[in-house]
């Protein structure tokens, strides 16, 4: 999800039309996007996993792949709690990952950042922050 985010901002060249389908457009500019809702609103609504190990977090994306991703379908928020539960090392692996909504600001750099540019109903994929490598799944977003 990173490693093109920035490569989608040199496109535009010239104007574009408000509702022009570009296909780089939903993943944003890698900042808090512009145009395309992501990354624009005020709170998030989230789960995720934390495991302080690479090892571990890529088991647990690796059952979200086996049951889900790979079909490309998404991944029911009850059956990300059940995996939440198994694998997290937060406190709030015991409540399945669910961090409630959060306000832009109070999560740290790449957590906030992930957090707020995934689409509602997508699971990101791993990443690293300061606490250690997480997974989130975007249940929803509001001003």
């Amino acid at each position: 999800m990173g490693k093109d985010s920035k490569a989608a901002g040199g496109k535009g060249k010239g104007k574009q039309p408000a509702g022009g389908s570009d296909d780089a457009a939903p993943k944003g500019k890698g900042k808090a996007g512009k145009g395309d809702g992501l990354g624009t609103c005020t709170y998030v609504k989230a789960r995720h996993i934390l495991c302080e190990k690479q090892g571990k977090i890529n088991e647990a994306y690796k059952k979200l792949q086996d049951g889900w991703l790979s079909n490309g379908d998404k991944v029911p928020p009850a059956e990300f709690a059940k995996i939440a539960a198994e694998y997290s090392e937060c406190p709030s692996g015991k409540k399945g990952g669910d961090l409630g909504w959060f306000p832009r600001g109070k999560m740290a750099g790449p957590f906030q950042e992930v957090a707020f540019n995934t689409p509602v109903g997508v699971t990101s994929a791993p990443f690293k922050s300061t606490h250690g490598y997480h997974i989130i799944l975007s249940e929803g977003r509001k001003n």
